[in-house]
């Protein structure tokens, strides 16, 4: 998986709609998440698309599969991914992902509809963090 810096410089070089195509090709390199893990546990709450997120690893190593339904809504997911895969717990807990992704202003980028699951799959992702480094 690209780094979200490197993701960065690419995003901002481009407009419109090769934005749009970027952010489809990043979904399409997530790593693939299996069906059996594609469950109502695993679904995030508040997308407009279905978005699942499955944490793996540990405290010293954080590691997220994630798929989505729809193509740039699993970009949007894989910006999300590539802020905290494989970061040491602690880190992802007290970073402000919502802010590491303001360089690419989602919000204004895409639809409200798009963009709307997001803070819940942040929190989903942050809750995981607190609980892994508080074990």
């Amino acid at each position: 998986m690209r780094t979200l810096e490197d993701i960065q410089d690419e995003y901002e070089f481009l407009e419109g709609d090769e934005r749009y195509r970027l952010l489809i090709e990043l979904g399409r390199e997530l790593e693939p998440m299996p069906d059996a893990l594609k469950t109502d546990a695993t679904l995030v709450r508040g997308c407009s698309a279905q978005v699942w997120v499955y944490p793996t690893g540990d405290g010293e190593k954080l590691h997220f599969l994630a798929d989505s339904n729809a193509a740039i809504t699993k970009g949007i997911v894989a910006l999300v991914i590539a802020a905290v895969q494989d970061q040491p717990a602690a880190d992802v807990a007290t970073l402000d992902i919502a802010q590491t992704l303001a360089p690419f202003d989602l919000s204004n980028q895409l639809s409200s509809n798009r963009t709307q699951g997001v803070p819940n799959m942040i929190g989903l992702v942050k809750d995981h963090a607190a609980r892994i480094n508080a074990s």
